[in-house]
């Protein structure tokens, strides 16, 4: 069968290429080996959200004194939240399937193999085997949990974020090797139902390391007020799973001292690495590095016909850039020479509790670069939206250069800030300098009022400070 377009992987890349191809009148197939939506939908963005959610509701009736309003008796279901968030992951796998109907896109279940002459073998869950040949194929097949040496996911005891999502049982105790976005979202929902939990990070700086430092550092102090145990600058050494829970070893990179805890699991966060093995790019000569395919920016490998998007090359492994990917991608296929991609005007979320949201330089980056700079930061304290909402933890934080006003990064930790950073991102692209930020009017009482309130603060102009 001959198509004009086959997409390997149904992820957030992958669909939404599928989907533009098919408005731009390209016959279009995709390729998945498990449930349409990939990781993301499935085991990832989604359904972790779904949990942090349950998690927030329930630390919202722990503090429903706090509102005015008596509550006695709750308590978290375990197996509730885990169900519920299965639940909202299938309604969003089911919501692409009704988008590929309505867009005429072929789904060809098992697994994607390149072979030559631009074809695609696809192999089913039974071992047969079928040739599919398409003008061009685009590579979408995402990414998986990281597997630290010595930290061998068993999905038992030493368990991956997949594994994180399903457990049968809430474990009483837990080690989190890895304080980055999936390390502190998973933090934050086990502490929040009743788990002891320590966080091992290898960097220095601790938790969220490639955050501003100011944030990591508000982040960490919110998080030992929760009672959860940080220990940055820190490597597991050493995992013992031979009694009923594990042994784990942690020794500082500081003093070379070594600590031994006990717990029931241990979850590698250790970030995520590129599907590319088994997926016939050696037998191709698709040039690669490091494991990530090497595309130009229109995401063209060296084999002509052959593209690739999202986590299976260099960039930030986030569904918001493989999307954007798959469409620059595909426009460019049908001729109409798409913008390319800014990478450093890319927005960064973590779902934890408070939330945290960034983009451009932070603050030593900026240094580090050259500029002459101005920073501001208004505490969302001062903020009165934030005061009543009883979300007083956190900020937003600008940076601009000092010469033309340039808006070079913004970083924010707090209630709901995922929502506000899009306005940052918005003014970046339009090259919005910081006085036309501060003349922006903006609604009152928001949270939002704090990126002008920062904003007024690094050009010493702010009023509620």
């Amino acid at each position: 069968m001959k198509y004009d377009l086959i997409v390997i992987g149904s992820g957030p890349g992958g669909y939404v290429a599928a989907i533009r191809a098919s408005q731009l009148g390209m016959k279009t197939a995709v390729v998945e080996r498990e449930s349409l939506g990939g990781i993301c939908l499935n085991w990832g963005c989604i359904p972790t959200k779904a949990l942090l959610k349950s998690a927030q509701v329930f630390n919202y009736i722990q503090h429903a004194d706090d509102y005015g309003i008596k509550v006695s008796g709750a308590e978290a279901d375990f197996k509730g939240m885990i169900k519920r968030s299965r639940g909202v992951a299938d309604g969003m796998s089911k919501g692409i399937n009704f988008l590929f109907k309505k867009n005429k896109i072929d789904v060809l279940n098992g697994h994607g193999k390149l072979a030559r002459g631009r074809k695609v073998d696809v192999t089913d869950k039974d071992g047969k085997m079928t040739t599919y040949e398409a003008d061009h194929i685009i590579v979408a097949t995402g990414g998986r949990a990281r597997e630290l040496p010595g930290l061998s996911i068993d999905g038992t005891k030493i368990i991956g974020y997949r594994q994180a999502m399903t457990l049968p049982e809430m474990p009483k105790k837990m080690v989190i090797v890895g304080a980055g976005a999936i390390g502190v979202e998973f933090a934050y929902f086990y502490n929040a139902v009743g788990t002891e939990v320590t966080i091992v990070e290898y960097m220095q700086q601790g938790l969220v390391p490639r955050e501003d430092k100011d944030v990591s550092k508000e982040l960490t102090k919110i998080y030992k007020k929760m009672g959860m145990k940080v220990m940055a600058n820190s490597a597991v050494t050493n995992v013992d799973t031979s009694g009923k829970g594990c042994t784990v070893t942690v020794e500082s990179r500081k003093d070379g001292k070594q600590t031994v805890i006990e717990c029931d699991v241990v979850l590698s966060a250790a970030g995520v690495t590129p599907n590319t093995e088994n997926i016939g790019l050696e037998s191709l000569g698709i040039t690669t590095n490091r494991g990530l395919i090497e595309v130009d920016e229109y995401y063209r490998t060296s084999v002509p016909g052959i593209y690739a998007i999202g986590d299976v090359v260099s960039g930030p492994a986030l569904a918001h850039v493989a999307s954007a990917e798959g469409i620059t991608c595909v426009e460019n296929i049908k001729g109409m020479k798409p913008e390319t991609i800014d990478y450093s005007n890319i927005p960064g979320c973590t779902y934890c509790s408070p939330e945290i949201a960034s983009v451009g330089y932070t603050e030593e980056a900026a240094k580090e670069a050259g500029y002459e700079i101005k920073v501001g930061k208004f505490p969302f304290s001062a903020s009165g939206k934030a005061s009543a909402a009883g979300a007083k933890e956190g900020f937003v934080k600008v940076i601009y250069d000092a010469k033309y006003g340039e808006l070079l990064g913004a970083h924010m930790i707090g209630a709901n800030v995922t929502e506000m950073i899009a306005e940052i991102v918005a003014a970046r692209k339009l090259e919005t300098t910081g006085h036309e930020i501060i003349k922006t009017v903006h609604p009152h009482p928001t949270m939002s009022e704090a990126v002008m309130e920062a904003t007024a603060a690094a050009y010493g102009e702010v009023i509620h400070l």
